[in-house]
């Protein structure tokens, strides 16, 4: 068995496979999905087996657990994390559940997904898949907000912000001008 096969679930002990839908190791699906037609058993198998080569193609990693993202749903450590989803007409909605409640990477990471699934929309039958992160991360309101709003600019010009022109969005991060001769 090569690594890369452990790193795609399978025969490895502690992950489900690809081709398997297991509802007790996802989380449950969230408000977000209630009202459209969650993907259960081979819909949500097929699209995550797709997830798995976007993320793969766009480097949406966990670096907690140094794998693709989306092996956080076939790990079987963390059953009340990883992704569900929902078909909504020619929307899918993607609700991701982080590990705690306090994920340092729940931004990042959802941002990434937002830009994998959209930036490659041509793999798949959907005009736009729509990201949010659970209501138990502390700072979801923030995070789905800056989620919309790339949606929604995304929905306009049918491009995705690269990550130069969204931190110029947000404006500054730092009142350090990186121009300043610095003491050390």
């Amino acid at each position: 068995m090569s690594f890369l096969s452990g790193l795609r679930g399978g025969t490895d002990v502690g992950f489900d496979g690809y081709d398997e839908f297991v509802p007790d190791h996802l989380p449950e699906p969230g408000p977000f999905l209630t009202d459209a037609d969650v993907l259960t058993g081979t819909d949500h198998a097929a699209f995550h087996r797709l997830t798995m080569d976007l993320f793969d193609e766009r480097g949406v990693y966990d670096m907690t657990f140094g794998y693709n993202l989306a092996q956080l749903n076939l790990d079987q450590r963390h059953p009340d994390s990883g992704f569900r989803y929902a078909r909504d007409g020619d929307v899918l909605r993607a609700a991701f559940t982080p590990t705690t409640e306090f994920c340092p990477q729940s931004d990042t990471l959802t941002v990434g997904a937002f830009r994998a699934w959209n930036g490659l929309s041509d793999r798949h039958e959907y005009d736009v898949v729509s990201v949010r992160v659970d209501a138990m991360h502390h700072q979801s309101e923030a995070i789905n907000e800056r989620l919309m709003d790339l949606e929604s600019r995304y929905r306009e010009t049918g491009e995705l912000v690269d990550a130069e022109s969204d931190a110029a969005a947000e404006g500054p991060q730092s009142d350090v001008d990186p121009s300043d001769d610095l003491p050390f």
